[in-house]
This record gives C-alpha cells, structure tokens and sequence, in this order.
C-alpha cells in the first residue's frame, strides 16, 4: 500500500455550525492540484454534500494563494499528458464524475462560495467558478494562464466562465490568457465581493452567514431554478415550467411560517431587523 504524501492536502473545518470550509494546502506548488489532490477535493466535496449538518460550503486555498491551477510539474515529469486524462463527462445528469481538478464537473448541491487570494489562474480560475458567489482580495489575479503552455481548459472554464461573465469578455480572457486583477474582475461580474488583502476567508465566513438567516430550502431551490435555466433548459417554456414546480416542492413549513411573520408586520417598509 502507498503512503499518502501529502495527507493535509484538502483540509476540512466547520468553523461556524452549519458552515463548511474546505481548504487548499500544498504551498510548496502555490496550491496546484494533482491528481491525488484532486481526489481528495472531490471527495470532500461530495462529503459536505452528504453531511446535514452543513448547509453552505467555502473553498479557499492556504498561504494566500487560491490555487494556481493543475500541478505541470506532475505532467512535465511523465513527458506527456496522462495524469491530466480522465473519463470524459457523462451525459447523465444524474452521474456525476471526478475532473482533471476533482470537483470541476460537479453542480454543487448546496450553497458554495470561492474565497479567492492571490492568484485563481488556469485550473485554479476554473475551481474558482464553482462558487455561486465568489469573495475576491483586492490584489488577487484571476487568468487563462495555461494559454502560454498548451494545455486547454478541461474543467468547466468554457462552460461557466461564460454563464458568468457573458460570452465577448470569456472569449477575451480565454483567448489571451491575460491576467485579469480584482477591479476588473468586480466589474465583469468575476468577482462578487472585494475585500481587502488577507480578508477573503473572513469575507466568505461573513456572506455565509448571512446567507443561514434565510429559510434554507426555499433558497436553495430557487438557486436550483437558476442553475436548471443557465445550462439545462432546452427553452424559456421549460425553464419557466421547472421553476414553478420546483418552487412549489419547497413551498412547505417555511414559506407558512414566513407568511405569518409577514402578516404580523415583519418587514414592513423594507425593515428586516426583527426577522
């Protein structure tokens, strides 16, 4: 049996109840991801998922850098690309498969926020995607950086970054490989928060608690809606048709108890301090 050389790779916290902070750690490689990594993320992914308890998910990387992308050190020294080869995606939507970065492929199934630190580039940018939200340091850099080496973007860059940014500035960071600074990013809509140096974990920590104030089921199937309307939905007739029936799915004790708060004057002139 192999020795784990790197058990701390992926680490995993639950530093506020009902929140799960899953941590990059290899600084030796500015916190690239090789395959053993990416299993471990994969896998602690799949892992807040499954956990009731936890109800919205952080990704940072360790040392101030999120993560630089796949580890080229790994591919360079087997002189081709087989530990950058995987299966390709099902076309089940309900398999759900391990990408070059792990969780790549995956629609997360809970509320999942990115806290990005120094440099998101190549495989990196594309794990940052993952996030419904993404909290950005106001000296981090998002980039195409693998466009100078040759090596594609396998892990959702082309799928998400477009979803998110729009289709005319995806093409340009795709293309150029450009590196792309918080400003930037804040104004594309990369960024969904900037915060200054040193702050993204306590920016993420802060938003997803702010997000736990929320009935959780409502929200999370109103961001389901999103998710099916953006890359599922073959048409507006369907999209509109998921969104009434998944809505009303988690209409339930929530939306009840909410109406009745509503009723008794909670929120009324847009003050929600007493909810």
């Amino acid at each position: 049996m192999s020795q784990d050389e790197e058990p701390d790779a992926v680490q995993t916290s639950h530093p506020i109840p009902g929140i799960t902070v899953l941590t990059l750690n290899r600084s030796h490689r500015r916190n690239a991801v090789n395959t053993a990594t990416a299993k471990k993320l994969y896998s602690a992914v799949l892992a807040f998922e499954a956990d009731p308890a936890a109800k919205i998910g952080i990704l940072h990387g360790q040392n101030g850098t999120f993560c630089a992308g796949y580890d080229l050190h790994t591919v360079g020294d087997l002189g081709n690309s087989s530990t950058l080869s995987s299966q390709p995606p099902s076309l089940d939507p309900n398999e759900r498969t391990q990408g070059p970065m792990g969780p790549s492929r995956l629609q997360i199934k809970k509320p999942f926020i990115t806290a990005v630190s120094g440099y998101a580039v190549a495989g990196g940018m594309e794990l940052s995607l993952l996030g419904d939200m993404r909290v950005v340091e106001e000296t981090a850099t998002f980039g195409v950086f693998c466009r100078r080496w040759g090596v594609p973007l396998l892990d959702g860059g082309t799928v998400r970054l477009q979803a998110i940014v729009g289709l005319g500035r995806a093409i340009d960071l795709i293309l150029t490989g450009r590196p792309v600074d918080a400003k930037e990013a804040l104004a594309m809509g990369l960024a969904n928060r900037v915060v200054p140096e040193g702050k993204a974990l306590e920016g993420a920590l802060e938003l997803a608690k702010e997000l736990l104030k929320f009935p959780y089921e409502c929200m999370r199937a109103d961001r389901e809606s999103c998710y099916h309307a953006c890359y599922r939905a073959g048409s507006l007739q369907e999209a509109m048709r998921f969104e009434f029936e998944n809505g009303l799915e988690s209409l339930g004790a929530e939306g009840v108890a909410g109406a009745g708060k509503f009723s008794e004057g909670a929120g009324r002139s847009g003050d929600f301090s007493k909810l």
